[in-house]
């Protein structure tokens, strides 16, 4: 008995010894004292380089959250333009930690021992541009059209799923890189450029008379944008509840604006505040468990901000696009979108 006893009182010290989550990509990451992360290398709104070659944008943010939570700086995301193919080969490979660039989760995608397929940052869905000249104001009039889509991804897929079920001939021109499918398009080689909806408004913004192309009607399926990283489970669950920061700080409307007068006032924020902000709260007991900065939560809300600001910021009423966010699938659930907040406590 007493063999047994000193065995378990070892075992329980080993256990407790040991971080709660440790993973070898997450402690990469910390060692190098970066985050690599892949984005599409031009794509408006969502990931472009700036004057200074600086990429901005809806799916950079995200990577400055995962370097906020992680490293503490969002500035230590180093931010990689890539094509859509070699991202997820990069990732199997080791060469990146994580992509956020316009990733449909898929079952077989998902299924890949090479990727993991964190959380959903964009509800979005498939649809086709034409040129305004060609006359057509739905899908359906494209009888025998040629369609520019990307090689490798699900718009293929999808291509050919829609046009088979309606019998409606077509001819694809499978063009990887996005400079010489978008120039195939818009010199007239194709008819049709098919892309998720807002790859198409923000492709369309590339074009030197943008005005001159419309997005038809209809969206012909269900696209899940999601954040990829290498499976490791320290560094998934540090970016899923990242993510999930920034949705619970709109749930209190909290932002990078207003987050440090909150955080300096907490004696009198509610419960939910407290546990987001506080330095003996949720987050900080989480900070402990998942191998972060202590004050992560308030890194992540202060460096990028609330999901509906960063929204705003590349997307909302006031950019190119004009989208209205809670028109969207994107607002949260209680707004009526599918943005559920995971509750921190």
């Amino acid at each position: 008995m007493k063999k047994l006893l000193s065995s378990a009182i070892v075992l329980t010290t080993t256990l407790l010894a040991a971080p709660a989550h440790s993973g070898p990509v997450l402690d990469d990451i910390k060692a190098t004292d970066k985050l690599i992360c892949l984005v599409n290398p031009n794509s408006p709104g969502f990931s472009v380089p700036d004057s200074e070659g600086v990429y901005q944008g809806f799916n950079t943010d995200f990577c400055r959250m995962a370097a906020a939570a992680i490293l503490g700086d969002a500035s230590k995301a180093d931010i990689r333009g890539i094509g859509f193919s070699d991202s997820m080969k990069t990732l199997v490979a080791d060469g990146a930690h994580m992509a956020s660039r316009s990733i449909t989760a898929t079952g077989t995608r998902d299924a890949d021992p090479g990727m993991a397929f964190v959380v959903t940052t964009f509800y979005d869905g498939q649809g086709f541009m034409v040129p305004r000249s060609l006359g057509v104001k739905s899908a359906a009039g494209l009888n025998g059209a040629t369609v520019c889509a990307e090689d490798g991804s699900t718009t293929l897929l999808n291509i050919a799923d829609w046009f088979g079920d309606r019998d409606i001939a077509y001819r694809v021109e499978n063009i990887a890189d996005k400079t010489a499918r978008l120039e195939a398009f818009y010199s007239g080689k194709c008819d049709v450029y098919a892309s998720d909806v807002t790859a198409l408004l923000s492709d369309r913004l590339l074009s030197d008379t943008p005005e001159e192309y419309v997005v038809l009607p209809e969206v012909i399926s269900a696209e899940p944008l999601t954040l990829v990283t290498q499976p490791d489970q320290a560094l998934e669950a540090a970016v899923f509840w990242a993510f999930q920061v920034m949705l619970n700080a709109d749930q209190f409307g909290i932002n990078s604006e207003n987050v440090a007068a909150i955080a300096a006032d907490l004696d009198n924020q509610p419960k939910g505040v407290r546990r987001l902000l506080a330095t003996d709260s949720a987050t900080a007991e989480m900070a402990g468990k998942l191998g972060l900065p202590k004050d992560w939560a308030f890194q992540v809300l202060s460096q990028v901000g609330a999901y509906s600001e960063v929204f705003e910021r590349h997307l909302g009423k006031e950019t190119p696009f004009g989208i209205e966010l809670k028109e969207t699938a994107n607002a949260l659930v209680g707004d009526g979108g599918q943005m559920m907040a995971y509750p921190i406590r």
